[in-house]
């Protein structure tokens, strides 16, 4: 069935859930079978008005879910005015860091400051004092939505251990206020290369290769807000299109590569 476009204020990808009477929940979850990931209706919500733009493995999905080509769902995505962030340039680089104790500083502020959304990305994240933060950032905050994307397995067992305290401290199946808060998601090797970043609402930082030398991962910079919620948005949508990790067994079986 094609979605013909209207003259209404609402995108065709609404029209297109509408005209099948789903509500964002039932859409959200038709798509969740379809792709295996973990949409939720805030996110949904946030394609069809164009607050958000979807990506490819999400669109795949929905083109099925809806019986409708990609032109036509995403037009009012794809066709969205230039955002602030898209017209800010360098401007969102607060800081290089260019030693290894700025870098956890900084990463450990935006998980202190964080108090809507908590990204963390990447799979072989062991520094403990970091870890730690994040843990406690979601054992005080529980209306903290926490979303940590794996690339691949975990790389060392600092991070399996993490990652288990984590579904020890907050129950991925409750919701708080309605809201699931924690999401833990992972997208195979094969799939995406890996990224690392942490961001919250408010600032974000992104590791870089070590300016020092071939080893490591020890500088990065520091973004604004802007920045940040664009990486925000990235993560919760590479955690909607991974396969949830959500159980401590789930974990365990985890491969641990050094």
């Amino acid at each position: 069935m094609s979605v013909v476009a209207g003259s209404g204020g609402d995108s065709t990808l609404k029209r297109a859930r509408l005209a099948r009477n789903m509500t964002l929940e039932e859409a959200a979850d038709a798509l969740n079978v379809i792709t295996g990931g973990a949409t939720d209706a805030s996110l949904m919500s946030a394609w069809e008005s164009a607050r958000r733009r979807t990506g490819k493995r999400n669109r795949a999905g929905l083109c099925q879910l809806y019986r409708e080509r990609p032109e036509v769902l995403f037009a009012h995505q794809d066709g969205a005015a230039t955002s602030v962030l898209e017209t800010s340039g360098t401007a969102v680089v607060v800081k290089v860091l260019t030693r290894w104790t700025d870098l956890v500083e900084a990463m450990n502020d935006v998980v202190a400051q964080a108090r809507e959304q908590l990204v963390v990305t990447g799979s072989r994240s062991r520094e403990k004092a970091y870890l730690a933060a994040i843990e406690t950032a979601v054992a005080q905050r529980p209306d903290l939505v926490h979303y940590r994307v794996l690339y691949g397995p975990p790389r060392h067992q600092a991070l399996v251990d993490h990652l288990e305290r984590l579904l020890e401290l907050r129950d991925p199946s409750a919701r708080c206020n309605g809201v699931k808060t924690l999401h833990i998601g992972l997208v195979e090797r094969d799939v995406a290369l890996e990224r690392f970043f942490v961001a919250s609402e408010r600032a974000a930082v992104v590791p870089l290769p070590s300016f020092h030398g071939a080893d490591g991962f020890d500088c990065g910079v520091l973004l604004s807000r802007e920045a940040a919620v664009g990486l925000v948005h990235h993560g919760r949508e590479a955690c909607a299109s991974a396969r949830p990790v959500e159980t401590i067994t789930a974990v365990r079986m985890l491969t641990v590569r050094n």
